[in-house]
């Protein structure tokens, strides 16, 4: 653990508070987390923010997930960040989740913010705020959507990260995996954005209190749009499909990812910048991404893949009912698809693997996820959609 981790937890180990939103250290305050979410990235998140000193909630719907961690008085983290955290509970209820937490970090999968939205718009008070960890594409824009319908938005902030913080995993599958972390890398800097984004230097200034990697994005189209999961996780799965159903054991990404894939993702992420130019919105491409959160660098994709440390030992999935589909293909194509219709970018190469991930799981993706309607914005132009991620101001829609 650094020196500087160090030191912020021994400032903010024994200040939990007995009252009140934030945690006073001198002129300071610190915020209270929630975090939804006990899978891979949940587990690491709440465990990072446990060794950090922060008073923190984890939320799961697995009881016998909650049991675990309650028993074991909190989670185990290694790898980058080692040590036994502290966490102030554990639970299966929303409601005492959420409870006077000034932040709510969501690290569900993507196909859960939709129902999520519903069940914590009852709970939701005044100036908390929730982020989407990450939003993939459109998730803000979804999320709130829905609590506009069920009449509370106003007083809330609704923020999504261009991707999670954390490379991590959990390290078994047996009973140490609900209380066991690990964290190969985070990721040197994450944009996140609110909406509206007038709200996002609000957001920031609250996360930098334990993730100076937090930075300020324009709006929530530059981070939906900034979605490399989008890039990276459905068309290598998809096009190594064989091995995956071979039961064959690889390194997801620097041998999933042959220069022949490399090429297909480049096509798609020109597609995804396309749409970017297309909104005005300044996107950097899946190569200099690479660059900018984990310094890895390449004359083209495919180089800068293998060149990314970080991505060593990371495995393919084992089936092909993976987030890398069931998530990603919804969450990320469908509605890059969607923004294409919306700005008249043409997607060929995402519409393909949107096509071939259906048949794959005989699902209708390009239905099932986020569309234009679900998103709120039909009969949106360009221009009313940067209106409205800027300031606030829709054009309303029926709600569904």
């Amino acid at each position: 653990m650094s020196i500087m981790w160090d030191k912020r937890r021994e400032i903010l180990a024994n200040l939990r508070p007995s009252g009140g939103n934030l945690v006073s250290v001198g002129v300071r305050s610190y915020p209270k987390f929630a975090v939804v979410g006990a899978g891979n990235g949940g587990l690491a998140m709440a465990a990072h923010l446990g060794l950090l000193g922060f008073p923190v909630r984890l939320l799961s719907t697995d009881k016998k997930k909650v049991e675990r961690i309650t028993a074991a008085g909190g989670i185990e983290l290694s790898g980058q960040v080692e040590g036994f955290a502290r966490i102030d509970l554990a639970t299966d209820n929303m409601a005492e989740a959420v409870l006077d937490a000034d932040v709510i970090m969501i690290v569900v999968p993507a196909t859960a913010h939709r129902p999520l939205a519903y069940r914590l718009a009852p709970y939701l008070k005044k100036d908390q705020i929730v982020v989407l960890n990450p939003g993939r594409t459109g998730g803000a824009l979804e999320f709130e959507y829905i609590l506009r319908s069920q009449g509370n938005w106003e007083d809330v902030v609704i923020a999504e990260a261009q991707s999670l913080v954390y490379a991590s995993r959990a390290l078994s599958k047996d009973d140490s995996a609900e209380r066991v972390a690990h964290i190969y890398r985070i990721k040197n800097e994450v944009k996140v954005a609110a909406l509206p984004a007038y709200r996002t230097n609000e957001v920031v200034r609250m996360l930098n209190h334990a993730f100076p990697q937090f930075k300020s994005a324009a709006h929530v189209l530059e981070t939906s749009l900034d979605n490399i999961g989008a890039i990276f996780h459905p068309a290598p799965t998809i096009l190594n499909a064989a091995r995956i159903e071979a039961g064959e054991s690889f390194d997801y990404y620097h041998e999933g990812i042959s220069p022949a894939v490399a090429r297909i993702l480049e096509a798609m992420d020109e597609e995804r910048l396309s749409i970017a130019r297309a909104l005005g919105v300044e996107a950097i491409s899946a190569k200099d991404w690479l660059a900018e959160a984990y310094g890895a660098e390449g004359s083209d994709l495919y180089t800068a893949i293998q060149n990314n440390t970080a991505y060593e030992g990371l495995k393919a999935p084992t089936t092909l009912d993976t987030r890398y589909v069931f998530e990603d293909v919804p969450m990320s194509l469908t509605p890059l698809k969607a923004l294409g219709e919306l700005t008249g970018v043409a997607t060929p190469a995402i519409n393909s693997m949107i096509a071939l991930a259906s048949a794959i799981n005989d699902i209708d993706y390009g239905m099932s996820g986020r569309t234009l309607e679900k998103l709120g914005l039909q009969g949106y132009t360009p221009e009313n959609l940067i209106q409205y991620v800027t300031d606030g101001r829709f054009k309303l829609a029926s709600y569904k």
